[in-house]
């Protein structure tokens, strides 16, 4: 049996190239597993742990995962409900957040989704745009574009675009606004409904290391030091994970306090503890997080 495990190994399907791709490998990087991505590589065995990462087109990425060829994939949840495969969601990863949105020309006036009916929309998301004009029940003509869609209606082939947007910044150059968001998107990962017991314990592994490397992301490390008559004041905005720590500083009458804090609400506890009495205030950035 554990010669068997030897060669089994967890099969992750990512981006060859495009928006998340970067993300994708830091995060499999940040969890142990090393991965090497060299010139136009389909394939990387992963070093430190049983994996192997497939660079795949994002399109492609769900049916993969579906028929099990790879066992688990991080994709959009734009192209994952766009495809509309049989795989599961297994976590929020946090990055690649974006929106698909309609957008109009800027010169238009759009009052609501009513403003469509009739008109011809440019996308490559054809059935999430779709089911967005039938559950608003508008009748619009769809044109199917694979890229540079915001184009679309200043070449007259259509009058408004349904597409991923993050900054807008692409839209405002071809004279385009943002009207309605269809859907909002963020990175996920997904898995295999085949998935055998031994490549589930490899990804439970995964998992924790994942959630680890979140929450790291999500908090940071505090310092500081506190006058003894403030303390218990200092104290109560430092929940940290459990308690704070507390040690007597070699000055009579202060101690170090060291907390965790959420990246949520950092600024606003900091000015707090200041305004407590607190000093040599030090962040630090938290590799792994494991609680």
């Amino acid at each position: 049996m554990q010669a068997f495990l030897i060669y089994m190994k967890l099969k992750i399907a990512v981006q060859k190239s495009g928006r998340l791709h970067d993300d994708s490998i830091q995060l499999l990087n940040d969890c142990g597993l090393r991965v090497r991505n060299g010139h136009n590589q389909l394939k990387s065995n992963a070093e430190d742990f049983p994996a192997e990462v497939y660079f795949l087109r994002d399109d492609d990425i769900p049916q993969y995962v579906e028929d099990a060829v790879a066992h688990i994939g991080i994709v959009g949840e734009n192209v994952l409900f766009e495809k509309d495969k049989a795989v599961d969601v297994v976590e929020q990863l946090g990055f690649g957040k974006c929106r698909l949105s309609v957008a109009v020309k800027k010169d238009e006036t759009y009052t609501d989704v009513s403003f469509l009916n009739g008109k011809r929309l440019a996308t490559s998301y054809p059935n999430l745009t779709q089911k967005f004009l039938a559950d608003n029940g508008v009748n619009a003509e769809i044109h199917e574009i694979s890229g540079s869609v915001e184009l679309a209606p200043g070449i007259g082939l259509a009058d408004a675009v349904c597409d991923l947007v993050s900054s807008g910044s692409t839209l405002f150059m071809n004279g385009l606004v943002e009207v309605q968001t269809v859907l909002k998107s963020q990175a996920v990962l997904i898995k295999s409904k085949q998935l055998d017991t031994t490549v589930e314990q490899f990804l439970a592994q995964l998992l924790f290391r994942i959630r680890a490397v979140k929450k790291a992301a999500n908090n940071k490390y505090v310092l500081l030091n506190a006058p003894n008559d403030s303390l218990q004041k200092i104290i109560s905005l430092l929940p940290g994970m459990k308690s704070p720590t507390v040690l007597p500083l070699a000055q009579e009458g202060w101690s170090s306090v060291h907390s965790v804090l959420s990246e949520h609400e950092f600024w606003e506890k900091i000015e707090q503890l200041k305004a407590a009495g607190a000093q040599g205030i030090l962040v630090i950035p938290i590799e792994k997080m494991i609680i």
